[in-house]
């Protein structure tokens, strides 16, 4: 049964309410980032921000405003001056005054919507979907509740960076003096497999999932679901399922160098724009691979390297040939064991911010029927 409105709520399709834009003419033309320049340059998805350029053209300033992914149907709420990567989204604001463009945003997060087709999603089905709409001071009070919980949310995003840094800046007082370390080349240390070259006509419904750049950052490997390849290459590929120990890492794209140690077996495998790194544990640790990639040093090392196309992007040969620090196996175990005791925090870090996203989407659920305030 329908659930029935309070008074002086209207039911309402997006369309009616949110103006849409192209981004056609926010686009940005050079793609050689680097974080002191000023202006973001943006994606709907995990990324978010991609980098940052230093055109002057261009930018984006109808603020705040709604970046929709028209393919994905991911969204984000920006209240800042951007650029975008991509064509393949739409750039949503309100009609009229009447609209509090966050009540709106955080009632998209509620909308289930399969996207599993690839095709664009804001004209032929989202702008018609229906939403509860209360009036503008019950949006803004929502709005305002809501952005409560959003602190507390962010006050563990910070707790979380911290621990994050925490490991970097124990890497660097152990490791950081890298000239007193004999080095070798990674391909004697270990070795760089690459991906698969799949195209979206491999793609399958029931299958092997596929691991993408987008697929993962530094913490974790996120599993897509939808992104699958025919079960006959688990067999064909049995050596390249990704393992527990193993680093990942982009190998083009704007994210070149970005990296992850997997923590857990997955059945899965790489395309082609993704690295494997597998090391000799005996000689050097995936744990210490892992952070060493983080480090300024070896980031330069890659942006230096890498061959710039259309897009960045870095060989097998120049990969294999950088030369890495190798400390003494001993003193790699001491900082394996600091990492496994801040993964156990980091596990009691996830229980929290678990529990503060259920309080956070009950709010929203309750918000949006009308339950929260009227």
């Amino acid at each position: 049964m329908k659930t029935k409105l309070p008074d002086g709520w209207k039911e309402i399709e997006l369309g009616e309410i949110l103006e849409y834009e192209q981004p056609t003419n926010y686009i940005v033309e050079n793609e050689n980032y680097d974080d002191q320049y000023k202006t973001p340059v943006l994606t709907a998805g995990k990324s978010f921000i991609l980098g940052y350029t230093d055109e002057k053209e261009g930018i984006y300033t109808k603020l705040p405003v709604i970046i929709f992914d028209d393919f994905t149907i991911s969204s984000k709420y920006v209240t800042f001056p951007f650029k975008v990567k991509s064509s393949a989204m739409k750039l949503l604001t309100p009609k009229t005054k009447n609209v509090n463009l966050k009540y709106i945003f955080w009632l998209m997060q509620t909308i289930k919507v399969n996207s599993v087709s690839h095709k664009r999603y804001y004209i032929s089905k989202y702008q018609h979907i229906k939403i509860p709409l209360p009036p503008i001071s019950v949006q803004n009070k929502i709005v305002s509740i809501l952005e409560k919980t959003e602190k507390a949310k962010e006050m563990r995003k910070e707790a979380d960076e911290l621990t994050n840094d925490f490991l970097k800046a124990v890497f660097f007082e152990m490791f950081g003096d890298k000239n007193k370390f004999e080095t070798k080349k990674l391909k004697e240390i270990g070795q760089l497999k690459h991906g698969f070259l799949y195209r979206p006509t491999d793609y399958v419904k029931q299958g092997i999932i596929t691991i993408r750049i987008g697929d993962f950052d530094e913490e974790d490997v996120y599993i897509t679901e939808n992104v699958k390849v025919d079960s006959s290459n688990l067999e064909k590929h049995k050596e390249e399922i990704i393992r527990k120990g193993d680093v990942i890492i982009a190998l083009s794209g704007a994210t070149t160098g970005k990296s992850c140690l997997v923590k857990k077996d997955i059945v899965a495998l790489q395309n082609y724009r993704v690295g494997r790194i597998i090391t000799d544990k005996k000689i050097i640790l995936p744990e210490y691979i892992a952070y060493f990639i983080k480090t300024n040093y070896f980031q330069t090392l890659i942006k230096n390297s890498s061959v710039v196309s259309a897009q960045p992007n870095i060989s097998k040969e120049n990969f294999d040939n950088f030369n890495i620090p190798l400390p003494p196996i001993e003193l790699q175990n001491k900082f394996a064991s600091i990492v496994k005791e801040v993964e156990q925090i980091k596990e009691q870090q996830k229980h929290s911010k678990k529990q503060i996203d259920n309080l956070f989407n009950a709010l929203m659920q309750k918000a949006f029927k009308g339950g929260l305030i009227t």
